[in-house]
């Protein structure tokens, strides 16, 4: 929902504080987010972003240089809320199917977040129209280093004995599909969503099929 501002008082002339100018960055923030999830990338211009903020452009450009940088920052922040507190701690143990339904769960929560969707829809709807957005979720998305910290745990379970470092990675890709793709789908009105007692049970099917296929000696 695009944040409303109308009722704010005029802002004081002057240079900013720190706290006032991270405050300002938060906002428009803000407001950039809910026009992107509810109007498009391309629909989303700079003037409305500083007008709904009731500031100059030139305000807004001491802050942003354009408006892909400014949907990398939405990502960015969005990913980042998005993330567990504690990244490292979700990849140790010494069962590796532990580890991974513990992944998967976490995996399957954040997708299926409101904020994890609306982007996802955005992606879906605008990145053919305007790939510059789909380079921006690569490099801020944690989906990258999810697939290396379970390839590394991969290879480190096989003790590389017929897991190569690309089938490895491939795999990992795999397995995060097989988590998110279809409750995702359903998530987003192609079926019916998924409760929290179903996406458990999901999470750990998932897990087996991926180990069964993965770690059964050729």
């Amino acid at each position: 929902m695009v944040k409303s501002v109308l009722k704010k008082a005029p802002r004081k002339g002057g240079r900013p504080s720190r706290l006032q100018a991270e405050n300002i960055r938060d906002e428009i923030l803000d407001i950039a987010t809910g026009l992107f999830f509810t109007q498009g990338y391309g629909a989303t211009s700079i003037e409305s972003v500083a007008q709904l903020a009731r500031m100059s452009k030139r305000t807004f450009y001491h802050r942003f240089e354009d408006k892909a940088e400014l949907f990398r920052a939405v990502v960015h922040r969005t990913v980042e809320r998005l993330r567990p507190a504690d990244v490292t701690g979700l990849f140790e143990g010494a069962d590796f199917e532990t580890v991974l339904l513990r992944i998967a769960r976490m995996v399957l929560d954040a997708a299926l977040t409101p904020e994890a969707l609306a982007l996802h829809r955005l992606i879906l709807a605008e990145a053919a129209r305007f790939p510059e957005m789909a380079l921006v979720l690569n490099k801020e998305g944690s989906r990258q280093e999810a697939v290396r910290r379970i390839a590394a745990l991969l290879q480190q379970k096989t003790q590389g004995h017929y897991i190569t470092p690309d089938t490895a990675a491939f795999a990992a890709e795999q397995f995060l599909q097989l988590v998110v793709a279809i409750p995702q789908r359903r998530a987003m009105g192609l079926g019916k969503p998924m409760a929290k007692a179903e996406r458990d049970i999901w999470a750990q099917n998932a897990v087996t099929l991926f180990l069964h296929g993965c770690l059964k000696n050729p």
